[in-house]
């Protein structure tokens, strides 16, 4: 695109000639704009110079549109209408929307969000491109320098005025296992963990969790474990416990999806007592007058406020009691 030449061009002009366009008559046009005859004939003036053609001709019925008027004419109206909406931004329609939003989440979070939210969004927004990236350091700088549009992660110590946050709820900590584990018939102690190997899942700016007291224990216990396996990959570790001794520490919330916990045992995570891991979404404040940030942003919470049938209570019953 060439600016050089857009720069040259007041925009004022093509708005007169719109009106020019729908009145026919000078007089009838200035009384629209809210100028003076003399001054419509002088815009009339710069506009035909600026496109080199007398644009209008006087006949017995008055102004008629010279070709080439009639040829610009075609065009303006598009142009004009979506320089308004460029400018007013009142409207969005998600059924139109065809742009790519980007959204940080762990898999283990968006294995329980994402089949939910993914037919929310086919359903009311079919172009949309929606982006999903699973492991992302130094997210609230990826958000505010633009290559994150969301994210989604455990509730960290600090956040600066320029972050918008949505409390998603919590989760207490919990020790998975297979079902048929040596300790699956609980209680777990520190010292019974460090008896067996143990999977880190893989969390984003870890240093920066606002969990201090579970992460320096489940470090504490990895050091001191017969071995540890760190990966991102939920699925995959799933069926490491299902196969193996390894033990790993995750959400309670994942009981919750059968397809992922079959086989699987929870014991409540040793010294944790009522301690419970808290969720945020998260954008920056540079997406804070955009009507499609802001739609999206009402999906994703309703969505997991839908997703929260079961209470934090029940949840520590089930794995008080092994659930599988």
């Amino acid at each position: 695109m060439d600016t050089r030449e857009l720069a040259k061009i007041d925009l004022n002009l093509l708005i007169s000639l719109q009106v020019l366009m729908e009145e026919k008559n000078v007089s009838r046009a200035a009384e629209r704009l809210h100028i003076t005859q003399p001054a419509m004939s002088k815009t009339l003036s710069r506009l035909r110079n600026l496109f080199d053609d007398p644009l209008f001709t006087r006949t017995s019925h008055g102004m008629q549109p010279t070709p080439r008027a009639i040829e610009l004419n075609q065009g303006l109206t598009e142009v004009l209408a979506g320089i308004s909406n460029l400018v007013s931004n009142t409207h969005f329609n998600p059924a139109d929307c065809d742009t790519e939003v980007t959204l940080a989440v762990s898999e283990y979070i968006g294995v329980t969000l994402l089949p939910i939210l993914a037919a929310r969004l086919q359903a009311q927004a079919p172009l949309l491109h929606l982006r999903i990236v699973t492991r992302v350091e130094n997210q609230l700088e990826q958000l505010a320098l633009g290559n994150l549009d969301f994210a989604i992660h455990i509730r960290q110590s600090q956040y600066g005025s320029d972050f918008r946050l949505a409390d998603l709820g919590g989760s207490p900590p919990v020790l998975l296992m297979r079902s048929d584990h040596p300790l699956s018939s609980g209680p777990v102690s520190t010292q019974d963990i460090q008896q067996y190997p143990t999977i880190r899942l893989y969390i984003s700016d870890r240093e920066q969790l606002d969990v201090a007291p579970i992460t320096s224990s489940l470090e504490e216990a990895r050091q001191r474990s017969r071995g540890s396996l760190e990966i991102s990959h939920l699925m995959t570790a799933m069926e490491v416990l299902r196969n193996t001794d390894y033990l790993m520490p995750g959400p309670a919330f994942l009981l919750q999806n059968e397809s992922v916990s079959q086989g699987i045992a929870a014991q409540p995570f040793p010294d944790a007592g009522d301690l419970s891991v808290d969720y945020v979404l998260v954008s920056h404040n540079r997406t804070a007058n955009s009507l499609m940030h802001n739609w999206l942003w009402e999906q994703i919470t309703c969505t997991i406020r839908d997703l929260r049938p079961t209470q934090p209570q029940k949840l520590r019953q089930r794995v008080a009691a092994g659930s599988t």
